[in-house]
């Protein structure tokens, strides 16, 4: 009968003492965390628990890493490490940030795509970030097209210009195809949506025609009526002569100024001595150089020049006559002989 006594009163002693070992580690993990001011940590791929509770330890973020460990085997044994870059908050409990990592709350980083950037400046601007992880480095634009769609398709254009936030050591490719998708996604709806009669027959040309327009339109309310105008050229079997299109097509060879000779020699881009858009577009156009392609203000309009009040507009003509005015007065302003990106559009 003692002997029962005895075991009763270990057992309860053991679970005592079990209870008071528990609930040490539930206030360990649970406790606010030492550190006043935020601090930021990295969980590489393939890091173990003991690993990451090292690195909250050698940070100062947690002070009793083996019995977190403890907590986590026996409370949360289904806890996923997932790697990133994390802001820690100040005073967050281990608790707090263990489940921030299992959730995968990282620090975001950005990098934004400029409208009217070309596909060569958003690489450059790929490959200079600091947190983008690089896998595309070296290779064609045609073989980083096959690994973004899939398909040997010319790359401008194709991307949608914006702000995008990504996980710190996100690859290029991932990035790329994020906002690939994205305009791809815009312009199928934008298609579907377009105006009736249009001389427009693939999306494709749709996109081409708005990267026109996102070159030639500093002013976004004058984007619907500059596209109005190249439409009702297209109609009409009028040249297009549009300077930012020549431009593309010189390449590296442009150094800033457009000459009459370019806007002469042949090339496919020369929408001076070739009919038609160019065969692909110039830049990556906004959502709105979109639209404007897509449901352009029609006028009856066909010339457009840099307006002397130098802000950006242009002044619109019907008539060749009527143009030639403008540039005259255009010129007069701005007491130079040298044309400007729309001056030399001609019947």
């Amino acid at each position: 009968m003692r002997a029962l006594r005895n075991l009763l009163v270990l057992a309860i002693v053991a679970a005592v003492l079990a209870g008071a070992a528990w609930a040490w580690l539930v206030n360990v993990v649970q406790a606010p965390g030492p550190l006043t001011n935020p601090v930021r940590i990295v969980v590489h791929k393939g890091d173990g628990l003991r690993v990451v509770l090292g690195t909250l330890a050698e940070k100062q973020l947690i002070r009793y890493p083996r019995a977190v460990e403890t907590w986590v085997r026996l409370a949360a044994p289904r806890l996923q490490l997932k790697a990133g870059r994390y802001e820690i908050g100040a005073a967050a409990s281990a608790r707090d940030i263990l489940m921030q990592i299992d959730a995968g709350r990282v620090l975001l980083e950005s990098i934004t795509i400029i409208e009217g950037s070309r596909f060569a400046e958003l690489r450059e601007a790929l490959e200079r970030h600091p947190e983008v992880e690089q896998t595309l480095r070296g290779l064609s634009d045609e073989q980083v097209m096959w690994r973004v769609s899939g398909r040997p398709i010319h790359p401008e254009g194709r991307f949608f210009p914006d702000t995008y936030r990504f996980a710190a050591g996100s690859t290029d490719v991932e990035i790329l195809i994020t906002a690939y998708r994205k305009m791809s996604v815009l312009l199928d709806g934008l298609w579907q949506e377009r105006a009736d009669g249009l001389p427009l027959t693939t999306p494709e040309q749709a996109l081409t025609l708005a990267s026109i327009v996102e070159k030639e339109s500093a002013v976004a309310s004058e984007r619907p009526r500059i596209a109005g105008i190249f439409i009702s050229r297209l109609r009409k079997g009028m040249r297009l002569q549009t300077d930012p299109s020549v431009i593309y097509g010189l390449g590296d060879a442009y150094d800033g100024d457009i000459r009459t000779r370019d806007l002469r020699t042949d090339g496919p881009y020369n929408t001076y001595t070739r009919a038609g858009l160019p065969p692909t577009p110039i830049a990556l156009p906004g959502e709105a150089a979109l639209r404007a392609a897509l449901q352009p203000q029609v006028t009856g309009e066909l010339f457009f020049v840099a307006s002397p009040a130098g802000d950006g507009t242009h002044v619109f003509s019907r008539t060749y006559a009527e143009h030639e005015r403008a540039v005259q007065r255009w010129l007069a302003h701005s007491k130079t002989v040298k044309p400007s990106p729309a001056s030399e559009t001609r019947p």
